[in-house]
């Protein structure tokens, strides 16, 4: 396997529950070495993805490639790891112990499993907590616990459901850091999230599902330029309550322009229509407060696509 080459791939996949059609022919690839997000408002059938990859849950019909070959609805799936989004440790028992209970149910013993253990307590940054029961610890540590659990076994492909719920800055960026640690070593990862700035920030492209059906998917660059496209929202605050429209500025429900001290547009070119914008402000005669510039974001592509907030599943 080399870079670019899929580690997971999705073709076709359906499954319906009775007369519900929950995914309706997903299909899209995880690279090696790559990292996901899987976005999706309620019932867009993310959970439901996952479990047919997991081998929880049988798909009606499509398939599930793993590393280039296909795999049985049910086994055959050692190559995967899993963190759920709820803390699935013994909580009266240490991290030590945690872990080489984990270790055991993935088929570790002797040597490599103690090789392992000592590996994860140095991934995660526990080892001085090792012997502590993980009911003393705060929530970011059980889930570098959790995490660490659900990789010992070296899979090559990753899926993580909200990996970072409930725990504070620092634990969070020791978690990314930890995936990067990861991805360096060619674990692919798909990480569902319901913080766009997470997929953002930490992943190379986007999967947008909605009602049992990918959206859109691409980096982030692509998904703006599919959607909404690359202009640039213009918004400013003029000392004064505007007397007459000004030419070049929107007005509508957010922005009323007269009797209003705040304006709105759209610019495809920041630095050759801003400066005329500005012009025209000060010609009519006032002085301008504040302004801001906001590029297009996965915020945007995600209300687009979806028309829905973004939700806890």
């Amino acid at each position: 396997m080399t870079p670019n080459t899929a580690a997971l791939r999705i073709e076709d996949l359906r499954k319906s529950f009775g007369t519900l059609e929950v995914l309706r022919g997903v299909s899209f690839e995880l690279l090696i070495g790559e990292q996901i997000a899987l976005l999706g408002p309620n019932g867009a059938g993310k959970t439901t993805l996952v479990r047919c990859i997991c081998g929880l849950t049988r798909p009606n019909s499509g398939e599930i490639l793993l590393q280039g070959k296909a795999i049985a609805s049910h086994g055959g799936r050692d190559a995967i790891g899993l963190v759920p989004q709820e803390i699935a440790l013994y909580q009266d028992l240490s991290a030590e112990e945690n872990l080489s209970a984990f270790g055991r149910f993935h088929g570790l013993r002797g040597s490599e499993l103690k090789q392992r253990v000592e590996w994860a307590l140095a991934w995660t940054g526990l080892e001085e907590q090792r012997k502590l029961r993980v009911q003393s610890f705060s929530g970011g540590m059980k889930r570098r616990v959790n995490i660490a659990c659900g990789v010992l076994h070296r899979p090559s492909v990753l899926l993580l459901d909200e990996p970072t719920v409930g725990v504070d800055p620092q634990s969070r960026q020791r978690i990314f850091t930890m995936l990067s640690a990861l991805r360096e070593e060619g674990t692919s990862i798909l990480l569902t999230t319901h913080h766009l700035d997470e997929a953002e920030s930490q992943c190379d492209r986007i999967v947008i599902m909605d009602r049992g059906s990918v959206a859109a998917q691409g980096t982030i660059a692509e998904l703006v330029q599919q959607t909404v496209g690359n202009e640039r929202h213009v918004r400013m605050r003029v000392t004064e309550p505007l007397e007459l429209p000004i030419e070049g500025w929107q007005f509508d429900a957010t922005s009323p322009g007269v009797g209003s001290e705040q304006l709105t547009t759209r610019v495809d070119d920041v630095a050759r229509q801003l400066p005329l914008l500005l012009q025209k402000v000060t010609a009519a005669g006032y002085s301008v407060a504040e302004v801001e510039v906001h590029a297009p974001s996965l915020h945007h592509v995600f209300l687009h696509l979806t028309g829905h907030q973004l939700r806890d599943t």
